[in-house]
């Protein structure tokens, strides 16, 4: 199994942008698309900028944790 860590980027606002961690990443873009998540709801449609798998579900949440974090937000920002 993987687990993906995955940044958004909204197609009609494109400085927006949501970063996430599924197992199933197609599905998962369906449903922000489809306004089943609250906090991406606004910004639809959304396409995916960068998704990174993992083998290990610990260190995948870790990685989007970081990547929530001022220093994370800063590093996606210059390499995605």
């Amino acid at each position: 199994m993987y687990y993906y860590v995955y940044i958004l980027q909204s197609i009609d606002q494109p400085q927006n942008h949501y970063t996430g961690f599924t197992t199933n990443l197609k599905e998962r873009l369906v449903k922000h698309n489809n306004g089943e998540v609250p906090h991406t709801s606004k910004f639809k449609p959304w396409k995916i900028n960068t998704a990174i798998a993992f083998t290990d579900k610990d260190k995948a949440l870790a990685f989007e944790k970081y990547l929530k974090s001022h220093s994370g937000r800063a590093f996606a920002k210059k390499h995605f």
